[in-house]
């Protein structure tokens, strides 16, 4: 009889550094803290850690965080992720790193997988473990950012990109959209989305989505498109023409197409195929109907035109999603090599380097 192998959780360490942001530092907990497998275990252990020993870690509040664990943790990490900070020093400042956070990434095994939230993206790159990828981080830094750090193909209008080994967020709430896509990676959409209901959240915004959206509140005294999306969510199954959304709102093609920009950050067409895809992944994960029915059930019509959207998307077709991420193997994970940046796939070809070359690159960044 074969033994069954000894249940871990996946372990996230979240290095908090001094004049970090609250909200970003609670991002992880709250996301990655509530998961649990069909037996109630929690699918991942979350502990937060300093560069060094145990004690208070200053916020850009008027409070401290006790933080309990040192350095020593970030080695028994399986994903590090490191929130915003306004206190980086030489790292925000020359793009270096101090002696102290160099030591303190040292500890990092290599294949972990690294994540950062908005200006967290920094240490990544002082650790020169961004050279030549694409990353992302808030807005209102990237023209910054990118003059520190010219090897690192920086995106400022997303709100995520997922590079296989490391992950990287715009600021603020877009921690929440990386936190959860890296959920729905590690363990499939049904899994994120009731993180996502837990944590009273949309179940998923694609990472290419803008990061700014010009009028993200609608103006009281106008009419929204709530209305019109609700309404197609309805019958995504159904061919769906935008005059025919435009006109649930009262409004004529083109003003509905602009204010539904406005309120979303993509067009309508956009949104349209990000929740066709999101209701064929839940399909593909949670029945067993076939892979023509479920094209014809998410709206793709036909079988090909569905393949060519996932494959799109998130780099993978729909038998080997389906065989990746069936509901009830919760411990799934996406195919080695395949991984997106927002709807465009990017290889880890890229993003595997040699523990040696990254070691290297702390080396050379640290200030001593």
């Amino acid at each position: 009889m074969s033994r069954q192998p000894e249940f871990r959780p996946h372990r996230v360490v979240v290095l908090a550094l001094d004049g970090l942001l609250p909200f970003e530092l609670g991002i992880p907990h709250r996301i990655f803290g509530r998961p649990r497998d069909a037996e109630g275990r929690l699918l991942y252990d979350v502990v937060t850690c300093s560069v060094r020993p145990p004690g208070p870690v200053r916020t850009d509040a008027d409070f401290a965080v006790q933080v309990e664990h040192g350095p020593e943790a970030l080695a028994t990490a399986d994903t590090v992720i490191v929130p915003a900070s306004y206190e980086l020093g030489p790292v925000f400042e020359q793009g270096v790193l101090t002696g102290e956070l160099a030591a303190a990434l040292a500890h990092i095994r290599p294949g972990t997988r690294l994540a950062s939230i908005c200006t967290g993206v920094y240490v990544l790159a002082a650790a020169g473990l961004l050279d030549g990828r694409p990353a992302t981080t808030h807005w209102a830094d990237a023209d910054r950012f990118q003059r520190l750090f010219p090897r690192i193909e920086v995106d400022p209008d997303v709100l995520f990109i997922d590079d296989g080994d490391v992950l990287t967020s715009a600021g603020v709430a877009a921690g929440i959209d990386l936190c959860l896509h890296m959920v729905r990676r590690d363990h499939g959409t049904a899994v994120a989305n009731d993180v996502a209901r837990r944590t009273v959240v949309p179940p998923h915004r694609d990472g290419g989505q803008a990061q700014y959206i010009h009028r993200p509140v609608p103006d009281p005294q106008q009419a929204t498109t709530t209305s019109a999306r609700a309404w197609a969510l309805g019958r995504l199954h159904e061919p769906i023409q935008l005059r025919d959304m435009a006109a649930q709102e009262s409004m004529s093609v083109r003003t509905f197409t602009r204010r539904f920009r406005e309120e979303t950050g993509v067009s309508p067409g956009q949104w349209l195929t990000q929740q066709r895809v999101e209701r064929a992944r839940h399909l593909l994960e949670s029945t067993d109907r076939s892979v023509d029915q479920v094209a014809r059930d998410a709206g793709f019509g036909t079988a090909q035109s569905m393949r060519q959207h996932l494959q799109s998307a998130l780099g993978v077709t729909p038998t080997a999603y389906r065989r990746t991420f069936r509901a009830e193997n919760d411990g799934a994970r996406l195919s080695e090599g395949e991984h997106h940046r927002g709807s465009q796939k990017v290889s880890t070809a890229r993003a595997t380097r040699p523990a040696s070359a990254s070691a290297a690159a702390l080396s050379k960044s640290s200030t001593g």
